[in-house]
């Protein structure tokens, strides 16, 4: 690859801005603005696996920002190939490792300037566009499923915009079965070139033709980002919106003192976390501008501009490297992400994944890591069996404490048909009985009213074995009582049938009587008549009978 000393001269000016959106409950896209590098990754895989799938890649590909290999353009192409493939390779262990992450992924376009050429690598669907003398061109090629239905003619760009599928990304970094390779393409760069690189929340909405007239029109970077995702977001857009805006700059004087110099921006989820990246760079960076208010008319904003600190607008952070860190007293050994960062014996800073050194240190702390997760399964288990045994006693003594409470009470039931006394309560726990009998009596259950039966069948309780015996005693007594009602009762009953005898032998001898003594008369008539007067008539038999009587 050609290396001409006046390629030298091009350097690099970038921004960039990123936008949770209007739907998004969090950003899940990354941004990388710096002097010789930038980047736009979109992750994916839920509320935390896309935050943190972008965030790995933008720190495995920031060290290309200083490690240019002396201009070497193959050397570069080949470092951000391996660089993608290492953060492929770190997004998936991580998901393995925490399977809460399972799934995630990312897409990631970069581009870099190395001695007059740019050298472009990109996988899935965010996209990097160049403006050039005017024109826009598109550098990327989505690896996306609509894409392929273009490429094969089944549907036209315009049906693609609004297919119901177009989301879905065939080609991307992380925990899929899928090729990881990037493409990479190198160009030779040329004095005020534009790039813009973007997420499918912004090129998803805007027209080609919008975003030409946008880069065209506002020649301020962040001028033009952040009308390119204010334009996004009005547009419609659903997703996280994240546009990279860069320019080539040709110094005059190779040798100036004051060359081009910014500090790199990092936007999105991976400007949660500064200090790895700072690290990696051995220099400071920054949080990007943030997302003015694209409601503001062009008077408010101008009197935000005039403002030392707008009142919306957070004051950008700046992370310095672990050096400055440790001289400013703050913690000496971040996290620097899933990739080490190790410093070389000549002071060289490097996270390069085919650095020996890099690669050793990867293996100690997958070592480490391992030896920690047989540790915590260790400990985890012994705390479950813990856990398990302070349960089971809990509950022993939970139930040997309920029985011993259920011995303090007593009732009277039924035992095989005659009323006895139980200590305990009268029900049972998986089929072990709480009471027993401690004294049975000889009243019997069948002897009793039935209201004394219902009562008996269900168990009447007590506090106290004597206040049991009290109760039987009364219901002895009740019993007692009971039965002399029936007695009673039936003595009654049997007195009334005898005076109804009496009564019927009286009527019966009375009537008999008087029939005897009609019969008699009836006979002494007959003797009279017969001995007083022997002539005469039966009809007079009566009178004569009684005179013969008188006479008599």
């Amino acid at each position: 690859m050609p290396n001409s000393v006046a390629s030298q001269t091009l350097f690099l000016y970038s921004t960039t801005v990123s936008d949770v959106g209007t739907v998004r409950s969090n950003n899940q896209d990354s941004a990388f603005a710096g002097e010789h590098l930038i980047a736009i990754c979109d992750g994916m895989g839920g509320h935390a696996g896309g935050d943190t799938a972008s965030t790995i890649a933008i720190r495995s590909l920031a060290h290309i920002e200083h490690d240019d290999v002396n201009g070497d353009v193959s050397t570069v192409a080949r470092m951000m190939e391996t660089s993608v493939m290492a953060a492929h390779d770190a997004i998936v262990g991580k998901a393995k490792r925490e399977r809460k992450l399972a799934g995630m992924g990312t897409t990631m376009t970069a581009v870099a300037l190395v001695a007059g050429y740019w050298v472009l690598a990109h996988i899935g669907d965010s996209r990097a566009y160049l403006l050039r003398d005017g024109r826009l061109t598109r550098m990327t090629q989505d690896h996306s499923y609509v894409q392929h239905l273009i490429d094969t003619g089944r549907i036209s760009p315009a049906e693609a915009r609004n297919h119901p599928q177009r989301n879905v990304v065939m080609r991307v970094l992380g925990d899929f079965d899928i090729d990881p390779h990037p493409d990479i393409a190198i160009r030779a760069a040329h004095p005020t070139d534009r790039w813009m690189l973007c997420s499918d929340g912004l090129c998803g909405v805007l027209e080609d033709s919008t975003i030409e007239q946008t880069l065209t029109a506002y020649s301020d970077q962040e001028e033009c980002a952040q009308q390119l995702v204010s334009m996004a977001l009005k547009a419609g857009s659903t997703d996280n919106v994240t546009a990279v805006i860069a320019d080539a700059t040709l110094a005059l004087d190779a040798d100036a003192f004051d060359l081009p110099h910014q500090t790199p921006l990092v936007a999105g989820a991976a400007s949660a976390s500064l200090e790895p990246i700072a690290d990696i760079l051995n220099e400071p960076v920054a949080t990007a501008p943030m997302l003015r208010d694209a409601n503001a008319s062009p008077a408010q904003r101008a009197a935000a501009l005039i403002q030392s600190q707008p009142a919306s607008q957070p004051s950008p952070r700046v992370a310095q490297p672990s050096a400055v860190r440790e001289e400013n007293g703050e913690r000496a050994n971040p996290d620097t992400g899933e990739i080490p960062v190790i410093q070389k014996r000549d002071g060289h800073v490097t996270d390069d994944p085919n650095d020996p050194d890099v690669a050793k240190a990867i293996h100690h702390e997958r070592q480490t890591q391992r030896k920690e997760t047989r540790k915590r399964g260790r400990r985890n288990r012994l705390i479950a069996i813990l856990i398990v045994i302070a349960a089971l006693a809990l509950a022993t003594g939970g139930a040997f404490g309920a029985y011993r409470w259920s011995q303090t009470k007593y009732f009277i039931g039924n035992a095989d048909g005659v009323v006895a006394v139980y200590q305990g309560v009268n029900t049972n726990v998986f089929g072990l009985a709480l009471s027993h009998e401690v004294k049975r009596t000889n009243i019997d259950i069948d002897s009793l009213p039935q209201a004394w039966r219902d009562q008996l069948q269900d168990g009447i309780t007590f506090n106290s074995y004597d206040e049991a015996i009290q109760h039987v005693q009364v219901i002895r007594q009740e019993k007692s009582n009971f039965n002399d009602k029936s007695n009673t009762s039936k003595s009654s009953g049997d007195a009334g049938s005898g005076t109804s005898d009496s009564s019927d032998s009286s009527d019966s001898s009375g009537s008999n009587g008087t029939d005897g003594d009609s019969s008699a008369g009836s006979s002494q008539t007959d003797g009279g008549t017969a001995d007083g007067t022997a002539g005469d008539t039966g009809t007079d038999a009566s009178s004569t009978g009684t005179d013969g009587g008188d006479a008599q």
